[in-house]
């Protein structure tokens, strides 16, 4: 047998596991709990099927293609090669491609996240398309691209997490401050869909990329937390979004004086 295929064997292994728990509550509710028969069955165990096989094969892209693709771009990102200085020597400053590679990933994936997709397509519907839903999805990858920036320069400076993250909730608390309801709650929870499936396989690992290549960096405490940013800073860039939005339309009421 084949590494490849033992690896996809044991992710399908691995998912019906995870999955299992799941069935089996919703079978014991359906019949104990709301005693009803489950409706077409064979459809339910199809879909179930296509549920574990789906995500052992995404599993397993993730371990052959997704982190190490990660860890490889990190590592190239800083060589002496590009950054033109010995990595012992270096500065913030020569790490700048690093910063455009993690802010264009950070926004790439977003746009590509199927939790951001159905939270935008929602929200498109139930405010009968006053919220809409490519400029939601656009203002929370704008933030995620800010938010892996910044954590990637975290990395490269090793300054502590919890400060660049106190620091930015304490942002998030002005902003929501008279910030429309609506979007309030909206905003908050941009940023749980962001760390999803396209997302976090990339960021976790081009953050324990850098913190493994650059001198001095641990990939225990400095590599992780670069996911943290991702939920951070999509929930500032929509409530300023939501308050510049306000003010155009405070600013559209007011009659224009002659």
């Amino acid at each position: 047998m084949s590494d490849e295929l033992a690896l996809v064997l044991e992710s399908l292994r691995e998912t019906a596991l995870a999955v299992a728990p799941i069935a089996v509550i919703l079978v014991v509710f359906q019949r104990f709990v709301l005693r009803r028969h489950l409706v077409d069955l064979r459809r339910i165990v199809v879909g179930f099927v296509f549920v574990v096989v789906g995500m052992a094969v995404f599993l397993t892209g993730l371990q052959e293609a997704l982190f190490p693709l990660g860890r490889v771009m990190a590592e190239q990102l800083t060589s002496p090669e590009l950054i033109g200085v010995d990595p012992a020597l270096a500065t913030w400053s020569d790490y700048w491609w690093v910063y455009v590679f993690g802010a264009a990933i950070g926004f790439a994936t977003t746009l590509a996240e199927p939790a951001l997709i159905a939270v935008a397509i929602k929200a498109a519907e139930v405010s009968a398309g006053t919220i809409n839903a490519w400029g939601l999805r656009i203002s929370v990858a704008i933030g995620v691209a800010i938010g892996i920036a910044v954590g990637c320069l975290r990395i490269v400076t090793g300054g502590p997490l919890p400060v660049y993250i106190i620091s930015g909730y304490v942002v998030v608390a002005l902003l929501s401050w008279k910030a429309p309801s609506p979007i309030l709650a909206l905003a908050f929870d941009t940023g749980g869909v962001t760390t999803s499936t396209v997302t976090v396989p990339l960021v976790a690992a081009l953050g324990l990329g850098l913190a493994t290549t650059i001198p001095d960096r641990s990939p225990l405490v400095d590599g992780f937390g670069l996911i943290a940013f991702a939920s951070l800073f999509p929930m500032v860039t929509v409530l300023v979004h939501a308050h510049l939005a306000t003010r155009r339309a405070r600013h559209a009421h007011i009659p224009q004086e002659a």
